[in-house]
């Protein structure tokens, strides 16, 4: 008897489980997480009634590679310079609702007699919005094109990166097992460092091969790149004492700057949602449901915690950053729930056995019941802000909206703000660049050289001589380099106040390019005096060679820049934002009216009061099209408008199908190629084809008639049917055997 390996077993029962429940959830409009969960539940070890999952370890196993994946999936929706350009408001909401519901949850969990760890666990777990189940809703209710879904989208943006830091904090919290404050700053240090590293070397490498092996990446050769890529980040996070979560993020936010960031992200999504699944399931594995019927009041005390929590923190963040009232309320009850990142954090918890067995259950009832509320508070956020306009004091809403338009204004960038932004900049790049080399020269490449090429001394000389060269540009783009020519020469000019701190900065510059210089040495040579002579040696060598340095290092830029910009590029669309009005992009659906018709014709701007900025037709981008412009099926058109004029405008673009017009309402599937048999009681027996009125009454197309043995395709309208015609008939499967049957 052949034996079926317990894992194979184990998968076929999960994906079974998750395969029925997921079903059920999507017939009653529901999350899928929820399904997964609830399949996890279902075959876990404490429901008995069903087969149970045997081989833990091994699902476990299956379960982490589903967090790999899912982290490069969020990675791919993120993106580094989406981050730079989700604006202050998104970031501040964030950093509040962050901040707010760590303390909140720390503090409930105190109050609730849990230790120290399971609180601030319990904090972490409550600080993370889901962006999966907000996109849904958003998608469902319809409500993707207003406002407030823009700045809800950037604080997610801000969220992923918050939670990928708490990761960090919390696994060097859980290992210490006490607030170490220097332990804390140099895991934030470490962290920051890499993330600069890992960018500046993926952007630079990762789109240069992508475009290099462009002519040879079929859809299979880019899965297996992406994957193989995703996990060699995965390995160099572990190697340097990251999780493998992270890792993962970082290689899918490197893709997602890429042109083909659309590519990979369809590619993977199967893999993915697969082992997504998995880990769902795994989650709801670990579900005691004994442990939710004993904490039922814990669950209720933090559920409403986390609605109050989010909805207060993030609408005040949201008012803090200038936002409106009413933005401030549909931002703050739409971020009211706990999602994907809270598993990962409380499974985190449990892999590291610093958590109670009570706490992980909890998190995951707390983020069904949040799920479930999410919709309702959303779609009820609106009528709410109209409720406390009409019942908060005067003073107090005339003094927030003053407060926001003063926020919305202008502002300017002195010379001195200008210049002290490049120089941090620079100064931060070019020393984790510079860094890393020299971590590379001593750690890899001398015991490369001494051990393979030259032994002692002279493999010592060699290896340091190659780690200066390749330091060269970077030293003198550091110490060297003009930056922001225009500012400097203002503020050069006003010699009164600022030619001292300007000097001060270049010598600063200098300074530092000169200590990496003995830094490196000194990894090298324990010798003060060779130290010395070196640094004299490549200082000088820098000014005497510093032209083509700048060339050198113009074209290393040139191609960081060209790969960094070349996504946006490819899609660039122009920004216009005047007053309360904002972006949207809406799809003409093929039934909608507006299909055919120029923009003169159609006078949205004078009907609806909105504002067409851009047409994306296919590769095609046209900016600002003029009256003539007509409009096609699946345009994606870039408008200009209030909230409510974009409703009213959406059904429009929407288009809509009458459901009494039969002949465009009758299911696709209804439409067949089918054989009929003529004989004497036909109804279209002796009428010829086009009297038969066969295309009026079955929206049918007779393409072949067969009579007596000879085949006729595509026959004459005028032809007669027969006794014993054999008639091919397209048409509506359910009206072709009443006319000719």
């Amino acid at each position: 008897m052949i034996h079926l390996p317990v894992l194979i077993t184990d998968l076929g029962l999960i994906l079974a489980a998750a395969g029925v429940t997921t079903l059920l959830f999507k017939r009653i409009k529901q999350p899928l997480v929820l399904g997964y969960i609830l399949a996890g539940l279902l075959v876990g070890p404490h429901i008995k009634f069903i087969p149970t999952v045997t081989d833990n370890e091994s699902i476990h196993i299956w379960a982490e590679i589903g967090v790999i994946f899912l982290l490069f999936s969020l990675g791919l929706e993120f993106s580094f310079k989406k981050l730079v350009k989700v604006g202050g408001s998104a970031s501040i909401t964030a950093i509040v609702e962050v901040v707010f519901m760590l303390l909140i949850g720390f503090v409930a969990g105190k109050a609730m007699g849990w230790s120290t760890m399971d609180s601030i666990f319990l904090g972490g777990i409550l600080s993370v919005s889901s962006t999966t189940i907000i996109i849904r809703a958003f998608e469902e209710l319809g409500v993707k094109h207003k406002k407030f879904a823009g700045l809800v989208f950037g604080v997610l943006i801000v969220e992923d990166l918050v939670a990928i830091l708490l990761l960090v904090l919390l696994s060097t919290l859980a290992l210490s097992q006490q607030f170490a404050g220097a332990q804390m700053l140099i895991s934030i240090l470490k962290l920051a460092f890499f993330l600069v590293l890992w960018f500046i070397g993926g952007i630079f490498l990762v789109p240069t091969f992508l475009k290099a092996t462009k002519k040879l990446m079929n859809d299979e050769t880019m899965l297996v790149v992406s994957i193989a890529l995703c996990l060699l980040m995965v390995l160099l996070a572990v190697k340097v004492g990251f999780s493998p979560a992270l890792g993962a993020f970082i290689m899918g936010s490197i893709l997602a700057e890429t042109t083909q960031a659309e590519r990979i992200e369809h590619l993977t999504k199967s893999v993915k949602d697969l082992f997504a699944a998995i880990f769902f399931v795994s989650v709801g594995m670990l579900i005691d449901p004994k442990i939710l019927v004993d904490y039922a009041v814990p669950i209720l005390i933090i559920t409403l915690a986390t609605i109050l929590g989010k909805f207060l923190s993030s609408g005040m963040g949201a008012l803090i950053s200038g936002q409106p009232l009413k933005t401030s309320v549909q931002t703050g009850l739409s971020l009211a729930q706990i999602g994907e990142f809270s598993f990962i954090i409380a499974t985190l918890g449990v892999s590291l056995k610093v958590t109670s067995d009570f706490l992980y259950p909890i998190a995951v009832a707390v983020s069904a019941i949040t799920t479930f509320t999410t919709p309702y508070l959303i779609k009820a956020s609106e009528p709410f802000y109209f409720f406390l306009e009409r019942n908060l004091p005067k003073k107090w809403v005339e003094g927030l909206n003053r407060y926001s338009s003063s926020t919305a204004g202008i502002t300017t960038l002195s010379d001195w703000k200008i210049l002290l932004k490049s120089y941090t900049f620079n100064i931060i790049i070019h020393s984790v660049i510079l860094t890393a080399i020299v971590f590379l020269g001593y750690r890899y490449l001398q015991p490369f050289i001494t051990t393979n090429l030259f032994d002692g001394n002279n493999g010592i000389v060699v290896s340091l001589v190659l780690t200066l060269v390749i330091m060269t540009p970077f030293l003198w783009a550091l110490a060297i380099r003009r930056i922001e020519r225009k500012a400097y020469s203002h503020l050069w000019l006003n010699k009164k106040y600022t030619r001292g701190p300007l000097v001060a900065l270049e010598i600063l510059r200098i300074a530092l390019g000169i200590f990496f210089v003995g830094f490196l040495i000194f990894q090298f040579y324990n010798t003060w005096l060779a130290i010395a002579i070196a640094i004299i040696l490549i200082v000088s060598g820098m000014f005497i060679f510093s032209r083509k340095l700048q060339g050198f290092y113009n074209r290393l830029e040139s191609r960081f820049l060209l790969n960094l910009n070349e996504r946006e590029a490819q899609n660039k669309q122009p920004e216009i934002l005047p007053w309360d009005t904002h972006l949207a992009e809406l799809v003409i659906a093929p039934e909608s009216r507006l299909v055919g018709q120029t923009l003169v014709e159609l006078s949205i701007r004078e009907k609806y009061g909105v504002n067409i900025a851009l047409i994306e037709r296919g590769k095609i981008m046209i900016p600002t099209p003029g009256r003539d412009e007509r409009l096609f099926p699946n345009d994606k058109v870039l408008v200009i408008g209030t909230d409510n004029q974009l409703a009213l405008v959406k059904e429009l673009f929407e288009g809509s199908v009458d459901e009494n017009m039969e002949e465009v309402s009758f299911p696709k599937k209804d439409m067949t190629l089918q054989k009929v048999v003529i004989n004497t009681n036909s109804p279209v027996y002796g009428q010829s084809i086009r009297s038969s009125g066969i295309r009026e009454t079955t929206q049918g197309l007779v393409v072949g008639i067969e009579r007596k043995g000879e085949r006729i395709l595509n026959p004459d309208s005028n032809m007669v049917f027969e006794n014993e015609d054999v008639v091919w008939i397209v048409g509506n499967t359910r009206k072709i055997p009443a006319l000719l049957g």
